[in-house]
């Protein structure tokens, strides 16, 4: 006779929930216990934390190594072509006024403005000192730029020829490189407000 294998009824198979198995799972016992001083023990006796801490030095270092370069560098990038608005202004400055920009008069100019760009370039771009992102330093720019702006249009408007092209070439300079460094609301923000100076002063640039 052909034996009939017992059907098993699903009912009687003891099945048991998810949550029971991960709480029996969860619950389980590590198969080696190490304490946390004797954890501390073998991370010491690594040199793990001496190794990283090695190197965080070292990359520190290096850091504020390639900071230092970093900041020259990019001080020189600007001082290069603001030198070159300086001598550009200069001329310019000069040819308004039919005054021949002799290379003599130009040199000297330069010598003595060119250093003083320079410093006051690399003052505002040292992150030690003045950082430019800074609330502080976008504020102070911003009243430079005003001032600035609103200073030389003044005096190309109501001082003699003398006193703009002595004061004209480096003010133009610095107008042009806090607009730069300001964001761009501030920045607009300023412009607006040397426009409001021009117009409750009248002065001829409104009247072409």
């Amino acid at each position: 006779m052909t034996r009939r294998r017992a059907s098993k009824d699903p009912q009687t198979i003891p099945l048991a929930p998810p949550s029971a198995t991960a709480t029996r799972s969860t619950h389980a016992k590590p198969l080696v216990e190490i304490s946390e001083d004797e954890q501390w023990r073998l991370i010491n006796q690594s040199g793990i934390l001496k190794t990283s801490a090695l190197k965080s030095e070292i990359a520190g270092q290096q850091e504020e190594e390639l900071s230092l370069s970093d900041e020259i560098f990019n001080a020189v990038l600007l001082i290069i072509p603001f030198s070159a608005i300086l001598l550009l202004m200069e001329v310019l400055i000069r040819h308004q006024y039919s005054k021949e920009a002799s290379l003599e008069v130009i040199t000297e100019r330069m010598v003595s403005g060119v250093p003083i760009l320079s410093l006051f370039i690399f003052y505002i771009l040292h992150p030690a000192l003045r950082y430019k992102q800074s609330r502080r330093m976008q504020a102070l720019l911003a009243v430079l730029s005003i001032t600035v702006g609103s200073r030389m249009l003044y005096l190309l408007d109501n001082a003699s020829f003398l006193v703009n092209m002595k004061q004209c070439p480096p003010l133009a300079t610095v107008w042009i490189y806090t607009i730069m460094q300001l964001d761009l609301e501030l920045a607009v923000g300023s412009l607006i407000c040397v426009g409001g100076f021009v117009w409750w002063k009248d002065l001829r640039i409104l009247r072409g």
